[in-house]
């Protein structure tokens, strides 16, 4: 088999699988040929000759027997798969071709490209995992604070809980890893506060060298769908000014200022962009940009000036995710046109072409969280260069969170009525085209 192997590397498993039956067609013959010869030539008892079904035709008798060899096979063959097969079948999985064409289902699936970071970033991945799985994450590395922070400043790493929070959200393995993964310490010297996945990462950096590859190693292990990126691998300090003039830095120290913020920056203001992250955005069909944090996860990606460039290179549809409430200390009584003006005055206008918008305010927020919903203006409908989209996009148990289904839903909704808009206008150019040259 090797042998042949190495002079027909290109051969595919259906020939290998004729030549298997060919070979036992062979071997049937040889054993009939054995058999035959036996039979006229030594003497048998009576009863053997209905055991061979003597007593019909000889063509009535080989149909027979064919019958009930090909059904013999085929119980063999398919008890001999499923054995074989039940040690790749996930628990909660019915078969293994359900998972063979869920898999070549989301191989098709569209290019995406999701910016951000936080609880936000991973709720949408966690929703779009299951429509596509071309999906790349690209991932705020400005965090300072809990076990991120402590795990920074002590070791130099990245800060790895955002990218924690990602591997979780598209990991495709039982659920019991994805509880290990988001464990958290709470006791134990050195140890409190600490998640069990924020070490595991630091841990594979250690030992792949770096901590892109432990990103992708842990991606392997828990059987990612997509890819994990940093924005940058610089170590960059998110700092912001006040109304008052005055200055923060630190990205765990901007929220707590409680001020009204006039802009943020990043220290060194001009940090390389990651290489592959720039490629994956290029190469989309759909970039998304949010939910999360406006200045905290969504800005500090966007204020890698090489990030915003290849965003507004891209020729992909582009979406911006509103949040579905205010968070306090940063986005206190803002409504949609309030975020939009926020990301315009920071890297500029026709980053993106659509927005989409809660327009569920039916949800119930505890006035202790001081939050409220986050209202569509109606000016900003009537901005030309955004088509705003409103959707039922909220998690009524978290009236403050996306509901991951439901924002996906209508991120896809967005992506393929924008494509049909798109080929809708292609046509019509070529048909005035050809009447033009006609």
């Amino acid at each position: 088999m090797n042998f042949l192997k190495w002079f027909y590397p290109g051969m595919h498993v259906k020939r290998w699988l004729l030549l298997l039956l060919v070979g036992i067609t062979v071997i049937s013959l040889g054993i009939a040929y054995v058999m035959v010869e036996f039979y006229r030539n030594q003497p048998f008892p009576e009863f053997v000759s209905y055991l061979t079904l003597q007593f019909i035709p000889r063509w009535l008798r080989g149909v027979i027997f064919i019958v009930f060899g090909v059904g013999a096979a085929g119980l063999a063959i398919l008890q001999f798969n499923r054995s074989l097969l039940s040690a790749f079948v996930p628990p909660g999985k019915e078969n293994i071709v359900d998972i063979i064409y869920q898999h070549r289902y989301l191989r098709r699936g569209p290019k995406i490209v999701a910016i951000g970071g936080g609880t936000g970033l991973s709720t949408l991945l966690r929703g779009l995992k299951e429509y596509t799985g071309n999906l790349t994450a690209v991932v705020t590395v400005a965090d300072d604070g809990g076990s991120s922070g402590r795990l920074r400043r002590e070791l130099g790493v990245l800060p790895p809980g955002d990218f924690r929070q990602c591997l979780v959200a598209l990991s495709d393995v039982e659920p019991l890893m994805t509880k290990l993964f988001q464990y958290r310490f709470g006791e134990g010297t050195g140890l409190e506060g600490h998640s069990f996945g924020n070490l595991f990462i630091v841990a594979m950096s250690a030992i792949t060298g770096n901590f892109e590859r432990a990103i992708r190693e842990s991606s392997r292990v828990l059987a990612v769908r997509g890819q994990i990126l940093p924005s940058t691998i610089a170590d960059v300090t998110l700092c912001a000014e006040f109304q008052d003039d005055d200055l923060v830095r630190g990205e765990s120290e901007i929220t707590k200022t409680h001020k009204e913020i006039k802009r943020i920056f990043l220290q060194p203001a001009h940090p390389p962009a990651y290489p592959e992250a720039i490629r994956a955005i290029l190469d989309a069909d759909l970039i998304v940009i949010g939910p999360g944090s406006l200045y905290t996860s969504v800005l500090p990606n966007l204020l890698v000036e090489d990030i915003s460039r290849a965003i507004k290179a891209s020729s992909a549809t582009k979406v911006y995710v509103c949040n579905v409430a205010t968070e306090r200390g940063e986005t206190d009584e803002f409504n949609v046109s309030d975020h939009i003006g926020v990301l315009e005055g920071h890297i500029g206008h026709n980053v993106f072409n659509y927005v989409l918008a809660n327009n569920n305010h039916n949800v119930h927020i505890a006035p202790e969280l001081r939050s409220e919903p986050v209202t569509v203006n109606g000016e900003i409908v009537e901005l030309d260069q955004y088509k705003v989209v409103v959707a039922d996009i909220v998690d009524p148990a978290a009236p403050m969170r996306h509901d991951s289904k439901k924002l996906a839903q209508s991120i896809m909704r967005v992506y393929y009525d924008g494509a049909q808009a798109f080929n809708g206008r292609l046509s019509r150019s070529k048909e005035k085209a050809e009447s033009v040259t006609a």
